[in-house]
């Protein structure tokens, strides 16, 4: 492994464990239906990082960074979906029945894959970093302009991040018997729901 590489993967490793927007929605989906959503969730964070970096190989994401429009709809839309999110788990967290709100009470109670799959996919597609991150950081690991290259630092990411995801899933779960407890259930839901506001408010700065 050349010393380019090895510096890549050091701050790739460095970026996926910080803690941050997608970990909040896999752990949220976790504690609402287990480590089959929070593993759903993870999956469609992957699809969304697999995503930007074709954007970016094909130009894509260049040229919508190059418009103040298209980037702030992104931003906006990204602090907006995670503040409904964040809202919601408060919500959630402090009503007696448990619910976010009473017109999506089956949603609440039955977190299905599918919602956590498109919850995942959201989160990461509205997520400004992610394109700075294939348009900025990936390019400087990069000598020569090389396709296979660029493929393997991408991989590189998308499979680091997919493992963080899946260990932060697996974790959670074994612990969901204690975090399900009404009480302790009622602590996590306003710890994420207030960790995914400021996520909200720190997106639009």
């Amino acid at each position: 492994m050349d010393s380019s590489l090895a510096g890549y993967v050091v701050l790739t490793a460095a970026l996926v464990i910080t803690p941050g927007a997608s970990t909040a929605i896999v752990v949220r989906h976790v504690l609402l239906g287990g480590r089959g959503a929070g593993l759903s969730a993870a999956g469609g964070i992957a699809v969304a990082n697999t995503t930007w970096a074709a954007a970016a190989a094909f130009g894509i994401t260049a040229a919508v960074t190059r418009a103040p429009i298209a980037l702030a709809a992104i931003r906006f839309g990204g602090a907006a979906y995670l503040a409904f999110l964040g809202l919601r788990a408060l919500v959630r967290a402090w009503t007696s029945s448990n619910d976010a709100f009473p017109f999506e009470r089956a949603a609440v109670a039955q977190t299905n894959r599918r919602s956590a799959f498109r919850d995942g996919v959201a989160v990461n597609l509205l997520n400004p970093p992610i394109a700075t991150f294939y348009l900025v950081v990936v390019p400087s690991f990069m000598p020569t302009a090389s396709a296979r290259r660029y493929i393997l630092l991408g991989s590189i990411h998308i499979v680091m991040a997919l493992a963080c995801h899946v260990a932060w899933a697996t974790g959670f779960d074994a612990l969901r018997g204690i975090w399900t407890r009404a009480a302790a259930r009622r602590i996590v839901d306003t710890v994420v729901g207030i960790a995914l506001l400021a996520l909200a408010v720190r997106m639009l700065r």
